[in-house]
This record gives C-alpha cells, structure tokens and sequence, in this order.
C-alpha cells in the first residue's frame, strides 16, 4: 500500500508540473514601434485568419502544439479548419498564408524586426523586443 501512495503522489507531481507546458497563457505580440496597444483575441484573429491585411501574421510552425491552442482560444476554429480557410484565401489570389517560424524566439525576432508584424508566442517567452496587446488564458 505505502509504494502505491508513493506512485499516486509521483504521478500527481509529475501530471502538476507538465500542466504549465500544455496550457499556458498565450501572448500576442506586435513590434514596440506598432501603434497598436491593445486589442481584443477577435480583433487579432482578423488577421490569422485573412480577413484583414492591416497586420503581417506570424505564426507558428504547424506542428508545435502552441499554435493549435492559439487558434482555438483566438478564433475558435481547429487547424484543419483554419488551414482550410487559407487554402482558399491563396487559390483564390486574395491573401498569402502567414510565414510559419519554428519557436517563440524565431517568432519574437520576425516581430521584433518588423513593425507592421503580429505573432503569438508563451507568455513567458515575452520580453522588450516586442509589446503585447492581448494574453489568451
């Protein structure tokens, strides 16, 4: 019974821990230049969704667990049904897909170094090379 507990209390620690890594709050992101400062998790999926070219998107890479989390906090929508969306945005030659980058920091320079940008990126990846204009919990 006592190397049960045991296991109980190191499967609860372990499960604890990892729960920060799967939902952690989730900063967008625009260049300090930006004269944006703030903005709701609608007015920026506008943009990662094509219907406004007002900001470039910067997204993440398709496979990095961050960006399906972002698409259904900010536009309750899934990958495939965002993909969907951009597919015929391009076909149509009425938008380009975001540039997917492959981590918050390859994210963070392409705002940081372009003031007309918006990318998602963890909360705590944030520092002063960009400014954050909404936190989807």
């Amino acid at each position: 019974m006592n190397k049960h507990l045991k296991n109980l209390l190191l499967a609860a620690t372990l499960s604890a821990s990892a729960a920060p890594l799967l939902a952690g709050d989730i900063a967008i992101i625009v260049n300090p230049k930006n004269p944006a400062t703030a903005m709701t998790s609608a007015q920026a999926s506008q943009f990662f969704l094509g219907k406004s070219a007002m900001f470039t998107p910067v997204d993440q890479a398709e496979s990095a667990p961050i960006r399906a989390e972002f698409y259904k906090k900010a536009t309750d929508k899934d990958l495939s049904e965002v993909k969907a969306i951009w597919s015929k945005l391009v076909f149509t030659g009425k938008g380009t897909a975001p540039k997917e980058l492959h981590s918050n920091a390859d994210v963070k320079k392409a705002v940081a170094a372009d003031p007309g940008a918006i990318g998602y990126i963890d909360k705590s990846a944030v520092d002063a090379t960009v400014k954050v204009v909404t936190t989807l919990q």
